[in-house]
């Protein structure tokens, strides 16, 4: 029995030691767990550490120890497997308890032994091989501009004035490449930079992404289970420990903040760089970097390129023009070149060469190897994020290859085909249309194109960007283009696809739209003609499909008459008939209720369509048309929506009344001609609380042209041969805004001061008095017009005028008269014999140019009015020292001026004179210039740089070495005739 008993006590004990152990697993579980991650935490702190350390000794060539990294692996692996023994328990699953009390347990002496071997005493870093500083494989350099492109961005590393460069242009143009280049230089000079990074970033990227890769490009640990804000200061206080790198970002698309990233910004401090390369130059601005753009190459490194990658030797003589040819069709883009180049490599053929040729010229996709060019200028297409502005893009693609497209009508045109919606005025349409070119410039998708010393701006299309946009345009929306192709026959019917919603035949040889085509176009909502000289018809049946039209373009045609299958177009909303000089007969246009811009400029019509007077949405009319005799009355009053209105013909009849313009409440610009001056009365009286912002209105008989492309004015009127002068029933009425004034023969106006509505044209800018026979002085004392803001004035052939102002000679002139007057003109004013008194100069201190010519009787330009300035008993041959100043003046013009005696009989100081001219004038003998003292010696006035006179030896001068000091400036002119035929030796 007592056998029994020890063997069953022997059994129990057995089978009790693993259970007892289960149990205690079970039992110390949450307590094990505690010592698991307290002994985690240490081991964590200790990897904290380390890759603080470990930062700070990574440099340029030095890479970290293997067991330093597999260290910090096997850290990171830790955390990952107590995580998920800490799930588990969470889970609390009673049978599993046991088998987790055993496993943290064995974790527990895992993470001891992970402790002990981080203890890293020594260095955590090695030097590295050279191959650490690993170059980047790069294209051979071809030409010096891109040479140029390099230099310029080595020149801004070298800069300590330039902390961050942008390198921005076209797709393909080869930013990557230079920027290899100059990274590669980098790492072989390492004198000023101790470190060079690059990172690629992803098309796509997230903060985070771009975090890990910045971090790993630095060698420098950051954890994967933190927010953005976290790794973003960490990042940051990592990197602020190291100086003198340069930080490069090859195909960035979006700006960010620096630090936000946990990038330091760059300083004289740290001496950090960044350069990034982009194709969108905003992104360069937001960035706050110097911008430099890269330039496409020029046709000899074109070639030099192509055949570098074709082989120099595989050209054969005889195919070389072909090959040329070829390389031209790449555009000078690098990509497109070194791409087609490689797919002629080793091709000997004539035949090839010249199929290659045409598939470039004729396909839009041109040769299979060219979708990978295409691929990389479709994704700017894509990352447009508005949809109209790659609308706008697709729009450029219709006009032809290397054209100039004007910024102003490819504006109009996306505003008639609804790219850019209708919005307030006509100025807010067309701010909105610049701001979307700009963007599209920014994007390297279009290249501006201004011509120096003009307004006139334009935009360019890139052959490859146009490609790729037809390519797009090849399917959906559907586009025809073929603009500027020499095309003589018009497209024959097969290619008029029932889904073509675009169709661009602009710029050809066009002579005739054969008889029978009627295409089925029920989606064509743009037809372009324009710039076909020989289309001289177009047949009844064209337009009959044609139901979704919205703009049709045949400005420049030879057409003499419109098809009246036109008037069936009820969805038009451009009718563009500009420079139709032989137009004169076009259909009704009673139908076209929602048309927006009608263009007649430069057309032969003598009247106006039928139906003018339901064009209820008209926006925009131009009838600026020679022949053109007569509006009907009534038509204006009813186009409610009209904003630009400009008229203009070779008829006297061709007016309209003030009271019809005034109606159009608008109308934001005018140009065209009143009656008289009494329907120009009528017109200021029905205008309201606003007219126009831009007019142009000529009243009377006058006939003279306007210029014929301005469409924006500067608020002018002018007046020929009309009854403005005294009396009720002649008040001139002038519009509060009014910025120029012209008097032209209206020989009963005395002077400025008997037009009291001058008084309230508080902008007035510009007055221009003109063979007006009547006028005797500009203002009189008894009714003076201050003129404030006067800044030009102009008084030509006043054969009676005597006196600038009458008046009480001891009556000073009101406070401010003339005192912006910056330009004075008199020309044949024969009566005239002193310009001003010397008191006025007192209103003329922003006077910078003073021409006087032609005036027969004219003695003396500034008298010295003595009874003014220098008291009744002054003698004035003893008062020759009086000093006046005119401290503006920059220009000084005396021509014919038969009797003039004197300039001034004192001195005159006027320090900002730049060009003195003195033809024509026999008796003058002095001019009145003060010399300023330089060093201690006489110097000629500092801003002087050329008088040009024909009496310059018989000029005597106040101060004895003036001519010495004067002589290099002088030109020696001979005067030949009477009056302005001058002749510089």
């Amino acid at each position: 029995m007592m056998e029994l008993s020890g063997a069953i006590l022997g059994i129990a004990k057995i089978i009790w030691a693993p259970i007892s152990k289960c149990v205690k697993y079970h039992r110390s579980l949450e307590e094990k767990m505690m010592l698991l991650h307290n002994k985690l935490e240490v081991v964590n702190s200790r990897k904290e550490d380390i890759e603080s350390r470990m930062n700070v000794e990574l440099c340029l060539g030095k890479q970290l120890k293997k067991e330093v990294q597999l260290w910090l692996e096997n850290v990171q692996k830790m955390n990952g497997e107590v995580e998920t023994i800490n799930q588990e328990v969470g889970e609390g699953k009673f049978l599993s308890r046991a088998h987790l009390g055993k496993l943290v347990i064995k974790k527990i002496q895992e993470v001891e032994e992970l402790h002990q071997k981080g203890s890293f005493n020594d260095s955590l870093v090695v030097d590295g091989p050279d191959g650490n500083r690993v170059m980047l494989p790069t294209a051979i350099i071809v030409g010096d501009t891109t040479r140029r492109n390099m230099d310029e961005i080595w020149a801004c590393l070298m800069d300590n004035d330039v902390r961050k460069v942008g390198v921005h242009g076209i797709g393909g143009v080869g930013k990557t490449t230079i920027m290899k280049h100059i990274y590669n230089q980098l790492l072989i000079e390492t004198g000023k930079f101790e470190n060079a990074v690059w990172i690629t970033v992803p098309k796509a990227t997230s903060v985070i992404q771009l975090q890990s890769k910045i971090a790993h490009a630095f060698q420098l640990g950051l954890s994967e289970n933190e927010s953005e804000t976290i790794r973003a200061a960490k990042l940051l206080a990592m990197l602020r420990m190291r100086k003198r790198y340069v930080l490069i970002l090859d195909d960035l698309w979006e700006e960010f903040e620096l630090e936000e990233m946990g990038i330091p910004e760059p300083t004289r401090d740290n001496e950090c760089k960044l350069v990034l390369t982009t194709r969108l130059s905003d992104v360069c601005v937001r960035m706050g970097c110097k911008k430099i753009k890269v330039q496409l190459l020029s046709e000899n490194e074109t070639w030099n390129l192509f055949l570098e990658k074709v082989g120099r030797d595989l050209v054969a003589p005889e195919i070389e023009t072909i090959a040329k040819d070829i390389a031209k069709e790449c555009g000078r883009l690098p990509l497109a070149i070194i791409t087609i180049a490689r797919s002629m490599k080793g091709v000997v053929d004539h035949c090839e060469w010249r199929n290659a040729l045409e598939e470039l010229r004729v396909s839009t996709s041109g040769l299979n190897d060219m979708g990978k060019v295409y691929e990389q200028l479709k994704f700017s297409y894509i990352h447009l994020q508005d949809e109209r502005l790659r609308h706008c893009l697709l729009y450029c693609a219709l006009y032809p290859e290397d054209f100039l497209i004007g910024r102003k009508e490819l504006i109009e045109h996306l505003i008639a085909g609804g790219v850019i919606e209708g919005m307030k005025n006509k100025r807010a349409e067309f701010d909105k249309g610049h701001a979307m070119l700009n963007k599209l410039e920014n994007s390297c998708l279009l290249e501006s194109v201004a011509e120096q010393n003009k307004d006139m701006k334009w935009v360019k299309m890139h052959d490859l960007i146009r490609d790729m946009a037809l390519q797009i345009t090849s399917t959906s929306p559907q586009f025809l283009v073929e603009a500027g192709v020499c095309l003589r026959n018009f497209p024959n019917i097969e290619k008029w696809a029932e889904n073509l919603e675009k169709v661009s035949l602009m710029h050809n040889y066009i002579s005739e739209v054969p008889s029978n085509l009627s295409p089925k176009c029920h989606r064509l909502s743009t037809l372009l003609l324009s710039s076909n000289h020989t289309l001289t018809l177009i047949p009844n049946s064209f337009f009959v499909h044609m139901h979704a039209l919205q703009v049709l373009d045949l400005s420049d045609t030879g057409l003499e008459i419109l098809p009246n299958s036109l008037s069936g177009l009820e969805n038009l909303t451009a009718l563009l008939l500009r420079g139709c000089y032989r137009l004169k007969y076009v259909p009704s246009l009673a139908k076209m209720k929602v048309l927006m811009k009608l263009d007649f400029s430069h057309s032969g019509i003598k009247e106006v369509p039928q139906g003018m007077e339901m064009l209820v949405s008209l926006k925009y009319l131009n009838l600026y048309a020679r022949n053109l005799e007569i509006i009907p009355s009534g038509i204006l009053p009813k186009l409610t929506s009209l904003q630009f209105l400009k008229i203009y013909g070779a008829s006297k009849t061709l007016k309209v009344k003030g009271e019809e313009v005034a109606s159009l409440r608008k109308l934001d610009t005018f140009a065209g001609q009143l009656y008289d001056q009494n329907d120009f009365n009528a017109y200021v009286r029905c205008l309201q609380e606003q007219g126009p912002n831009n007019y142009l209105i000529r009243v009377g008989e006058g006939n003279e042209a306007i210029e014929e492309e301005m469409e924006s004015f500067q608020k002018e009127v002018k007046f020929t041969k009309c009854n403005i002068g005294i009396g009720e029933d002649m008040v001139l009425l002038l519009p509060g805004d009014i910025q120029t004034l012209q008097i032209i023969e209206c020989h009963d106006i005395i002077s400025l001061s008997s037009i009291s509505s001058l008084n309230n044209a508080s902008e007035l800018k510009t007055c221009v008095l003109s063979y007006c026979n009547g006028i005797e002085c500009i203002l009189q004392q008894s009714s003076y017009i201050l003129l404030e803001n006067l800044e030009s004035l102009a008084l030509r052939r006043l054969c009676n005028l005597c006196d600038l102002f009458r008046g009480e000679r001891a009556a000073p002139l009101p406070p401010g008269t003339f005192s912006a007057l910056k330009n004075l003109s008199i020309t044949d004013c024969r009566s005239v014999q002193k310009l001003f008194e010397v008191s006025l100069l007192l209103h003329l201190k922003n006077l910078e140019s003073l021409d006087v010519s032609v005036c027969k009787q004219m003695k003396e330009i500034i008298a010295t009015g003595h009874e003014y300035a220098l008291g009744e008993s002054s003698n004035l041959s003893s008062n020759n020292d009086f000093t006046i100043s005119l401290p503006q003046l920059r220009y000084l013009s005396l021509d014919c001026l038969a009797q003039l005696e004197s300039i001034y009989r004192g001195t005159m100081v006027c320090y900002s004179l730049e060009v003195i001219q003195v033809f024509g004038c026999p008796k003058l003998k002095r001019i009145p210039l003060s010399l300023p003292l330089i060093g201690g010696q006489q110097s000629p006035p500092p801003k002087l740089q050329r008088i040009s006179t024909s009496i310059w030896e018989a000029l005597e001068w106040d101060h004895p070495n003036a001519k010495n000091v004067l002589q290099p400036l002088v030109q020696s002119v001979e005067l030949i005739g009477t009056q302005n035929h001058i002749f510089l030796r």
